[in-house]
């Protein structure tokens, strides 16, 4: 009987002995770390369907989260506070790359770390901003896809004009903590618009209870229009923001998904596929997890532009659009 254990008990340690190895390979294999900074909240469906396109894609690439790849996500909630506070989370918890949307979220990241590797989506003109030296060769820990070239601001102030000939004054309307990249488009405005008979106003807000006080001083003049750059906190806001606009009779144009669609009088922005850009990013995180240097992956930009325009808005307005430009819109809302 004790022979008869004996025996179990060593066929047991010899089971033991030819698993361990298997398991100590198992636990040793390398899980790498990625960080996710997020523009917005965690409930827009929109911006969820980004995240989504990027994790897809890292899977296709052969990253499985659990498996091979630990993804920490954090969302700014459209307050510079919270992108701040994220931002040293995420470093705290040391990935090996950080994807960061928007400028906002580049930019606290930027001033958190120098060696980790950054890829960035939804940057306006990184080069305009000092992020990187040059579009070719970025230099540093930082590279990514940009949205806009700053000289978009000269259309905006345009496409007002040609909806609203009488526009004598334009609001450029931001808020200057979550939107740092404001300044730019405003000074691009500002130089275009004395060409066309307009004077340019920063009207910077920083809470919801500054939007409607200000759009209402900046109406007591006539003949006004209303100009939204990129701007999380202005997104969270743009239905309440197109809905005083009208109010006051300010024809508005703005760069954020639905506005034209939310009661704006027009939109005009990238139309390159956000979800794409996100899917793009994944493989420049691939590529540096697999060795790639970030300083040498060159910045891709947008190049194609879409203009959707709002007919009840316009109606609402007291506006008639002219022909022309009824032409170049790529979509009308009537």
């Amino acid at each position: 009987m004790f022979d008869m254990r004996r025996r179990e008990f060593i066929t047991m340690l010899g089971g033991a002995a030819v698993a361990w190895p298997v398991m100590v390979r198992a636990q040793s294999s390398p899980v790498r770390r990625i960080g996710v900074l997020m523009n917005g909240t965690a409930t827009e469906t929109i911006y969820q369907s980004y995240l989504t396109a990027f994790v897809q894609e890292l899977r296709k690439l052969g990253w499985n989260e659990g498996q091979n790849v630990g993804i920490d996500v954090r969302w700014n909630g459209g307050a510079a506070e919270l992108a701040r506070a994220y931002a040293a989370q995420l470093i705290e918890l040391k990935p090996e790359v950080i994807l960061a949307a928007s400028t906002t979220n580049l930019t606290v990241i930027q001033q958190t770390t120098k060696t980790v590797p950054v890829v960035f989506v939804m940057v306006s003109d990184p080069v305009a901003q000092g992020f990187v030296a040059s579009v070719a060769k970025p230099g540093g820990n930082l590279t990514g896809f940009s949205m806009y070239e700053y000289s978009i601001g000269g259309k905006w102030v345009d496409l007002l004009k040609a909806a609203a000939p009488g526009l004598a004054r334009v609001a450029v309307m931001f808020n200057p903590e979550t939107s740092p990249q404001s300044k730019f488009f405003m000074r691009s405005v500002e130089t275009a618009a004395p060409s066309l008979g307009v004077q340019a106003i920063a009207v910077p807000v920083r809470a919801t209870a500054d939007i409607e006080p200000a759009l209402a001083n900046f109406a007591r003049q006539p003949n006004g229009g209303l100009i939204l750059p990129t701007d999380t906190f202005i997104r969270l806001r743009q239905k309440l923001i197109a809905d005083l606009a009208v109010r006051h009779c300010l024809p508005a144009i703005g760069t954020e998904g639905d506005f034209a669609n939310d009661g704006g009088l027009m939109y005009y922005s990238v139309s390159n596929n956000l979800p794409d850009q996100m899917r793009q990013a994944a493989g420049y995180v691939d590529r540096i997890l697999k060795g790639a240097k970030p300083g040498d992956l060159p910045i891709q930009r947008a190049d194609k532009f879409k203009l959707i325009i709002n007919l009840k808005t316009a109606k609402a307005l007291g506006l008639t659009l002219p022909i022309d430009l009824l032409g170049l819109a790529d979509e009308v809302i009537e």
